[in-house]
């Protein structure tokens, strides 16, 4: 608690607060957001004065009776949250608002993503990412790689913007990316995938402008997707929509320029044409102060419905032009709540996903039920609560104002419930296969990679529908990679025992007839987020793709890097077929081919085992059979030209 040591009509009180937890496993990190210097050396601000700077700190101990580290939130409640990056500021409440409307989560899972699309450059990408892993992941989820795809990187970025700002900016990049796509998808209600977000949230209102003294009027639609509300000076949700579309009188100095009669005294209202099934309120809890310089927080107590009729009253929010045979009843989703101060505080939800009456705290990493929600309501209008104790030497008890109040209300429409409701099956989603090949370990190994095979993360990535046709990702693969379909061979990747990851055996031609949404039962990482496959592929002389060999049973695939001991660097090489019964002494002439080495070098090979958390080798005897030296389909073997071992060790040393 800051308190600035000037005269009382400078005071000014910065409020913050963190519930610190500590544990026998872990300890807590304590704030997750903080002042900026340049604020606390501004003179003006009147928090340093003469070099000295107040700071009053309130601490209760008390002991927890839920030890949230050790509660699974998904076997406790089915959900998990989000993790917080330190700086997300709203992102994290209003992102879990979103992923909790089901018609709007397979909307998402049918974004006609393609392999050009870059992981943090694509927000359609991340965000089918991110809710996939919400729905899959039995621990919280990350949110960094959405954020940059946002351009979001930043403590100030995120100050920046409001909930409404970013609602307004994801919903036009979702639009603009089916747009630019010429792929029709629809969904089981017969609604293209162009405009799918608007039909959600845009609703329209008419601005009506009416001049006193001279026939003019003048009408304009408007389209909105999330409504601000006034608080100040407004009780509840109705007091502000009565406030939205009362008159409102432009005379003297904000007369209104009507054409050819020039500035006029006119009445001006805004009335609705029609409401959108999912209708965002964000509530205006914050203003300028002009005496304090500053933003501050309005508390004021501040009632919300859990059922909103907005034709109440003969429907006197609606325009002539509305269509009153639509019923306007809506039904309260979710709260995001705001607790702290103007400029430091922190954000939370409250969500019933199914509109039943048990609702959910979703509060960054932790999910719980909330048991008594008409009590947590209350305390979310805001306004005055007595005091429980004294904060600070002087203080006594008294009225104080709740600082978590509702900033942001989610309601859907009644009548279209089982529509938005929707259930969202596996089908519905979009596969995320990410393809590795050569050109990926060439470019990679010694560079990107110094153990394994390939970051992942950095390959081409295919968004496909799980019902699409194993063949016709082949055809995208072959757009994109540049590949034939008949030169194409793609393996399965497996996590083994010592955490090492590599392709394990290619995909018969029975699971290649199958869709790419069946592929992923083949698999060991079947909860990924994403399938990840090796496409093998061969080349000529001209290094353009050939027919493939047939692989039997007993051959196995094995990857090769050089180390090249006097730039101390590695290189991938290439891959080779081998007999399980051959020897390693049948191929080192190949080897040294691959190396453009001289075919009179000696060299050893080791096997890479793992890296937990050093780099782990093992010697390969030249003399035993490839199974002898227990290898198998993925493994890598790395080999260096034999040198001075008085001098420069072996391979593994």
């Amino acid at each position: 608690m800051f308190i600035p040591s000037v005269l009382i009509s400078m005071y000014y009180l910065a409020d913050t607060q963190h519930l610190f937890e500590f544990t026998s496993r872990t300890n807590d990190l304590g704030f997750k957001s903080f002042m900026p210097l340049s604020e606390l050396y501004d003179e003006g601000r009147g928090y340093n004065v003469n070099d000295t700077c107040i700071i009053e700190a309130v601490i209760t101990v008390r002991r927890s009776t839920v030890d949230y580290l050790s509660l699974c939130s998904r076997k406790e409640t089915g959900y998990v949250g989000l993790k917080n990056q330190g700086a997300t500021h709203y992102l994290n409440s209003y992102l879990q608002t979103l992923y909790h409307i089901p018609y709007l989560k397979k909307a998402v899972y049918l974004f006609p993503t393609t392999g050009n699309d870059m992981p943090s450059g694509s927000i359609p990408l991340e965000l089918q990412s991110l809710f996939y892993k919400l729905q899959f992941s039995g621990t919280s989820v990350a949110t960094e790689e959405l954020t940059k795809s946002f351009g979001l990187d930043t403590y100030e970025s995120f100050k920046k913007h409001d909930v409404q700002e970013f609602s307004r900016v994801l919903t036009e990049k979702l639009e603009e990316k089916y747009k630019l796509c010429t792929l029709v998808v629809t969904l089981a209600q017969g609604s293209n995938v162009e405009g799918l977000i608007k039909q959600l949230f845009e609703g329209h209102n008419m601005k009506y402008v009416e001049c006193v003294n001279v026939h003019y009027i003048s009408i304009r639609k408007q389209t909105f997707s999330c409504l601000q509300l006034d608080v100040k000076g407004c009780r509840g949700v109705y007091a502000s929509f009565d406030k939205y579309t009362e008159v409102e009188r432009l005379e003297g100095g904000s007369r209104y320029r009507a054409g050819p009669h020039g500035l006029q005294d006119a009445e001006k209202r805004l009335m609705f044409i029609d409401f959108p099934p999912v209708l965002q309120l964000q509530l205006k809890r914050f203003e300028y102060d002009p005496i304090q310089d500053t933003m501050v927080k309005i508390n004021n107590r501040y009632q919300f419905p859990l059922r909103l009729d907005l034709d109440r009253e003969d429907g006197k929010y609606l325009s002539p032009l509305a269509n009153r045979s639509f019923r306007n009843l809506y039904t309260l989703h979710s709260v995001l709540v705001h607790s702290g101060e103007a400029h430091d505080g922190h954000y939370y939800a409250y969500i019933r996903p199914t509109l039943s009456d048990q609702w959910f705290k979703f509060d960054d990493e932790r999910v719980t039920k909330e048991e008594d929600i008409k009590r947590v309501m209350s305390e979310l209008y805001g306004g005055k609560k007595l005091h429980e104790a004294n904060l600070g030497v002087n203080s006594t008890p008294s009225d104080y104002t709740k600082n978590s109040t509702a900033c942001m209300l989610v309601y859907i429409r009644e009548s279209e419930k089982a529509r938005i409701l929707c259930k969202v099956n596996e089908m519905d989603m979009a596969e995320h296969l990410r393809v590795a090949c050569d050109r990926d370990l060439h470019k990679q190994i010694g560079k990107d990679v110094h153990f394994d095979l390939v970051d992942l993360d950095k390959v081409c990535c295919f968004h496909m529908q799980n019902h699409t046709s194993f063949a016709l990702f082949q055809e995208e693969v072959a757009r994109v990679l540049g590949v034939p379909v008949q030169y194409q061979r793609f393996w399965l990747w497996e996590k083994r025992s010592n955490q090492s990851y590599r392709p394990v055996r290619p995909l018969t031609p029975q699971e290649k007839d199958l869709p790419v949404g069946y592929i992923r039962k083949f698999s060991d990482m079947v909860k990924n987020a994403e399938l990840h496959l090796f496409l093998e592929v061969e080349v000529g002389w001209d290094l353009q793709p050939m027919p493939l060999p047939e692989k039997t049973e007993e051959e196995i695939m094995l990857f090769f890097i050089f180390y090249d001991r006097e730039k101390e660097e590695l290189r991938y090489v290439g891959r080779l077929f081998v007999k399980g019964t051959g020897k390693p002494i049948d191929i080192l002439s190949k080897l040294k081919q691959l190396a453009g080495i001289e075919q009179g070098e000696q060299i050893e090979l080791v096997e890479e085992i793992c890296f937990t958390p050093n780099l782990e080798c093992v010697h390969i005897d030249e003399m035993l059979t490839f199974k002898e030296n227990e290898l198998q389909d993925g493994d890598i073997i790395c080999f260096a030209k034999v040198v001075n071992v008085e001098n420069t060790g072996t391979l593994l040393s």
